[in-house]
């Protein structure tokens, strides 16, 4: 009986072309081609080479999203998306080109030196691509509010009362003008502008409400939200980004995957530790960032623990009062703040991997709803 042989596919994805690189068993020679990035001759491709062996293919992830993949796996073929930052490059190669990109996936993938990412299924990609969409607009509101306020500072009027974009601040705003009309003008389209963001910005917020009361995410939700400077918000964020967080066996596979552990730089018996690595989920990275600098504050239960059990809201409270100690032992060390946040919020992953792993069951058969455990 013939021995069916493995055939690896490597594929550099772009909008109008693919590019593939075939490995057949342990040959080192391979086949290369490419075509238009179409779906019904790249599944007229795939079907060839499933009539000659078990085909498993591979390519970055990147713009083109998960959508080949999903194609193909509806055929039957095995295909895996690969992390960029993880992908092992040469320090001395210089040269870049679609083929030999591809090349390197497929014998890299033959190899077992590629690191797959975990793929959303549609519900969830979709849920974070609307917390993705208001991250956007949050970013464009503060640009807007930045060019305003630009505008009324090289006029010499600066707001010196209560905070900015107070009650006060904007009936101040509202009052403004100007005695040139093009300056008028100028300003009412920056404060339209302002005004028509914000609006957007309360429409997707309340959309994401919507959906942090529904399943599977009302429960880890409400479970993170359990945890100081964590609100609705923010704990659908981190939720839609890091989906299934069983995936980690550890907190600092966790901590890891949010890039919030420090590099490293070791040659023989010295060792040289760096910044924070920044790889992987920056949306989720800046979230808890943000959320560390609320445990500078002494611990103080609040109104979002109310629902939880006992044991979430001790472990809620155990966080808030290490974070707080950890909070005030670098500032007596006089260590810089941002340093403090970055650590604090590397030790509130651990609290988050235990609230959701260790402090929960084994999920539903769905394979995304949680249950809280009493």
């Amino acid at each position: 009986m013939k021995e069916t042989i493995t055939i690896t596919v490597g594929m550099d994805v772009h909008k109008d072309s693919i590019s593939f690189c075939v490995l057949r068993g342990d040959d080192r020679t391979f086949d290369e081609s490419r075509m238009a990035n179409e779906l019904k001759p790249v599944l007229q491709f795939f079907r060839k080479l499933q009539k000659q062996g078990d085909v498993r293919a591979c390519y970055e992830a990147g713009p083109c999203g998960y959508e080949l993949r999903r194609q193909l796996e509806k055929i039957k073929i095995h295909c895996d998306v690969i992390a960029p930052s993880l992908i092992p490059r040469a320090s001395g190669d210089r040269i870049k080109t679609d083929q030999r990109d591809a090349r390197k996936l497929a014998k890299a993938y033959r190899a077992g030196d590629l690191t797959p990412i975990r793929i959303p299924n549609e519900d969830e990609e979709s849920v974070r691509d609307l917390v993705r969409c208001r991250e956007d607009i949050a970013e464009d509101l503060r640009r807007e509010q930045h060019r305003l306020l630009k505008f009324l500072l090289r006029r010499g009027r600066v707001w010196r009362d209560t905070g900015h974009w107070s009650k006060a601040h904007w009936s101040w705003l509202n009052s403004q003008k100007f005695e040139h009309r093009e300056a008028q003008v100028t300003f009412d389209e920056y404060l339209v502008r302002l005004k028509c963001t914000l609006e957007r910005r309360a429409a997707l917020e309340k959309e994401l409400d919507k959906v942090a009361e529904k399943e599977p995410w009302k429960p880890v939700v409400d479970t993170l939200s359990c945890l100081r400077g964590i609100k609705t918000i923010a704990a659908l964020t981190i939720a839609a980004e890091i989906q299934d967080f069983r995936r980690f066996r550890s907190p600092k596979q966790l901590m890891s995957f949010l890039g919030l552990t420090p590099s490293i730089h070791a040659s023989a018996d010295k060792a040289r530790r760096g910044g924070i690595t920044k790889a992987g989920n920056a949306h989720a990275r800046r979230i808890l960032v943000e959320a560390a600098w609320h445990y500078r504050f002494r611990p103080n239960p609040h109104a979002r623990m109310r629902g939880a059990t006992a044991t979430i809201q001790a472990h809620a409270m155990k966080a808030q009062r290490r974070l707080y100690e950890r909070f005030k032992s670098f500032d007596e060390k006089n260590k810089p703040r941002q340093l403090t946040v970055i650590a604090v919020a590397r030790e509130l992953v651990g609290f988050i991997w235990a609230l959701l792993v260790k402090l929960t069951p084994e999920p539903t058969p769905n394979g995304r709803t949680y249950t809280i455990r009493p």
